[in-house]
């Protein structure tokens, strides 16, 4: 099976510029291709992985990665699929957020011996002289044609500055850049990043007169269309000290089950024939499925020690011995603690297993909450510090547990 017909029956890709044309291209020849990943955050997330995936199954199979950290763009900001206008961030944070997407990228893709590049658009996005930029790449964008691209209508009712109407410029330029100075090819992203990867692909044709290709993947989405990754405290990191490989874990471990196989297929390198031998299963069946999909990724992210780790403590849970080491905790300090004692709805939110003070009540009233196995109905209920210091085990719901004692 080709790489195409991989990411194809896994269901990865979505749209592509010309299918029949890259497929051949693909089968021809080792192809440069690239991925923009813009730097945001001080670590990849969930949605990033699927990419990282993608750009595995791609190298396996002799093409070249091109990990383009957006230092440059991060600096104005994508308003696809955006509300409102991203935060600023300065040149510092971007630099930071773009060594850490660095660091994480190495475990996932071989950098070693020109196998993949890394390269940061901000050392040419920088230095353009802005006037030499409009008259040699604005002049080639129609106005009309880019307001009808899904990233600017869903923008204009609520306001699109004329800072993030140059992005869609700064990216194609990106494109351009870099098929002249590596031969790149092929531009790969998330579905939501069609309008302008199309616009990378005009230019590329427009400017150097090469026909280049753009393809775009499928989003790590439910079965009911919701964005998956993104958890009671915010979105599913990759680094362990934003989200915990335990909570990592327990994220796959308890996708729905209309959505396991999908997964699966999506962000795993289980063999595609292995995976569609399973799609028949159903309930409890698929429990040592969700188990797998669950293993297998926190494996890829944070190690088989992590993730060894991780299926033991969930085990444990689920075998009524919810006293394992690595169930998500946390140490609150003598201050926390009144001397009548914590309120339980305070604990909640203090845990982080509610956002604030109301949806704990509601939790509680609706009997979600329990603390060492007794359920909690009471919102005024409060623990006392030397219940604490013993160490108490808080479960919502079915199946969340969370450790806290008083340090």
């Amino acid at each position: 099976m080709t790489v195409f017909e991989e990411l194809k029956r896994r269901g990865l890709i979505a749209q592509a510029t010309h299918e029949d044309l890259i497929e051949e291209l693909l089968n021809r020849e080792p192809v440069t291709f690239y991925i923009g990943f813009d730097a945001t955050a001080d670590s990849l997330h969930v949605g990033h992985f699927l990419q990282l995936v993608v750009m595995k199954h791609m190298q396996n199979a002799g093409h070249r990665p091109i990990a383009l950290l957006g230092t440059g763009t991060t600096m104005i900001g994508d308003p696809t699929g955006k509300t409102d206008m991203r935060k600023m961030l300065t040149e510092e944070e971007i630099d930071h957020n773009a060594e850490c997407f660095r660091k994480q990228m190495s475990r996932f893709i071989d950098f070693s011996d020109g196998k993949a590049i890394i390269a940061r658009n901000g050392d040419w996005l920088k230095h353009m002289n802005y006037i030499e930029f409009l008259r040699d790449v604005g002049v080639h964008f129609s106005v009309n044609k880019m307001l009808t691209a899904e990233c600017f209508k869903s923008r204009l009712e609520r306001g699109l500055s004329f800072l993030e109407f140059n992005y869609m410029l700064m990216q194609s330029y990106d494109f351009l850049h870099l098929n002249r100075e590596f031969g790149c090819k092929l531009e790969l992203g998330g579905d939501d990043q069609w309008s302008n990867i199309l616009g990378g692909v005009d230019l590329v044709r427009r400017v150097n007169d090469e026909q280049v290709f753009g393809m775009t993947f499928t989003l790590l989405t439910t079965k009911e269309g919701k964005k998956m990754g993104k958890t009671e405290k915010g979105a599913l990191w990759l680094d362990p000290e934003k989200t915990s490989p335990y909570e990592f874990f327990q994220y796959w471990r308890n996708v729905a089950d209309d959505d396991v196989i999908r997964c699966m297929k999506l962000i795993t390198f289980i063999p595609i024939e292995e995976i569609e031998a399973l799609e028949h299963l159903s309930g409890h069946e698929l429990n040592p499925v969700k188990e797998r999909l669950a293993f297998e990724v926190t494996k890829m992210v944070h190690g088989e020690e992590e993730a060894q780790k991780a299926l033991d403590a969930a085990r444990s849970l689920f075998t009524n011995k919810a006293d394992s080491a690595d169930m998500p905790s946390t140490t609150l300090c003598e201050a926390d603690v009144p001397a009548e004692g914590i309120g339980v709805l305070t604990l909640l939110v203090k845990a982080g297993l509610a956002p604030s003070n109301g949806e704990a009540r509601r939790l509680v009233q609706g009997g979600g909450i329990s603390i060492d196995d007794q359920k909690v109905s009471d919102p005024k209920q409060t623990v006392d510090a030397q219940t604490l210091k013993n160490g108490i085990i808080i479960k919502k719901g079915k199946k969340v547990y969370h450790k806290v004692t008083l340090g």
